[in-house]
């Protein structure tokens, strides 16, 4: 009985697309929350400040902080243990592979950034939003090209995930680079020595996640107080966990990816979005989208992004400088670009860092991150249905 009950659940939680799924229904609900008679208390709830630990020894933040510093922090772990993997044994190992979606990955960096600047020259509160339509989600991504099932060549997936993946990589370097505050000298030292430790416990073959995680923790709480963003601790530990090629079942780096995999994707991503995606409605017109936060993210997603990723992979491709992937037509290739304007999760969250001190534009971040990834979403799925293969 129990097992006919859970078995829809089971099927669900095996599709690709689930993920994309319940961070879409994340984002919805939070929309509808935000704009009901419940709204005060979503609000006041994400306001609301969480210690643990005791007074004088723990650490307090806000929920929003929790889940934006702590949480997120876990996710980008996540992110980096694949990004490490894809480079030593993945698609990204092999430069011919690779070349194609480094490239298309940085045009679809640069171009969106600069529809952005070009909108936003004149204002510098606004000018530090450049980054927001550069990146590009992964789970929705995949999601909405995985609902295509059979009709997408398996090479088009494959370069929409490395992209993706470079494209976290590139999104973790430029808040690392431009997204941290003042730099305390005394705790980017204790980080220093706290990434020593670490990879001294990789040069040891440690293969006990234990001794990392207790480092990894006091490496969090050091980064936090240097001012460079909470996230990267994340990313820093990530790289020290070590990786056995040789020996895939006993890889530590594998491990933690397949257990962290589903908490990820079902809990931490739909969580985020539910506490990032609310937003009020309430007098929004068509003039909204056309105030500079907005327009230059939804010009950035849905043409930047677009332009970047195909332009420059057509141009190496004409050069003979990469292979275009397997089985693919460019019709369908400049689809799948732009589906790369589906920036949400990591949208929202570099706009919480560009913004984190003028909150009165993540409105306007909101919206536009919403309606430049619907676009994407939109034009990317049905000119994939027109040109792929039945």
């Amino acid at each position: 009985m129990i097992q006919q009950i859970t078995k829809p659940f089971k099927y669900f939680f095996k599709l690709e697309a689930a993920s994309g799924l319940m961070l879409l229904f994340s984002a919805i609900l939070a929309l509808i929350i935000s704009n009901s008679n419940l709204s005060d208390l979503y609000f006041s709830t994400l306001e609301k400040y969480i210690t643990l630990g005791t007074k004088d020894f723990g650490l307090k933040l806000s929920v929003l902080h929790w889940i934006n510093d702590v949480l997120m922090a876990i996710f980008f772990f996540f992110v980096t243990l694949e990004i490490k993997r894809e480079f030593l044994q993945g698609e990204l190992s092999n430069p011919k592979q690779a070349l194609l979606p480094i490239i298309g990955a940085v045009g679809g960096m640069v171009v969106p950034a600069l529809f952005y600047i070009v909108i936003n020259y004149s204002n510098s509160e606004t000018l530090s939003g450049w980054a927001i339509p550069s990146a590009t989600d992964i789970a929705f991504s995949l999601g909405v090209l995985s609902l295509l099932g059979k009709r997408v060549p398996i090479s088009l997936k494959v370069f929409l995930t490395a992209l993706a993946i470079i494209d976290d990589l590139g999104a973790i370097v430029i808040i690392a680079f431009f997204y941290s505050g003042n730099i305390e000298i005394k705790f980017l030292i204790l980080m220093f020595i706290s990434v020593i430790v670490l990879v001294g416990l990789n040069k040891f073959k440690t293969i006990n996640f234990l001794p990392y995680l207790l480092v990894g923790l006091v490496l969090w709480d050091f980064t936090h107080q240097s001012g460079i963003h909470a996230t990267i601790a994340g990313v820093l530990l990530a790289l020290t966990i070590p990786h056995n090629i040789k020996k895939n079942k006993n890889s530590l780096l594998l491990k933690l990816e397949h257990g962290l995999s589903p908490y990820v994707a079902f809990g931490i991503m739909p969580i985020f979005a539910f506490a990032n995606a609310g937003v009020s409605l309430e007098g929004l017109t068509f003039s909204t989208l056309l105030t500079p936060v907005p327009l230059g993210i939804v010009l950035g997603l849905f043409f930047g992004k677009q332009i970047g990723v195909f332009l420059l992979s057509y141009i190496s491709v004409k050069l003979k400088f990469a292979d275009k992937p397997n089985n693919s037509t460019w019709p369908a290739f400049y689809a799948v670009s732009i589906l790369t304007g589906i920036g949400f999760t990591m949208s929202l969250f570099v706009g919480n860092l560009a913004f984190a001190n003028n909150l009165s534009y993540m409105d306007g971040v909101k919206i536009g991150v919403l309606t430049g990834s619907l676009l994407s979403t939109l034009f990317g799925y049905f000119l994939l249905l027109l040109f792929s293969k039945k």
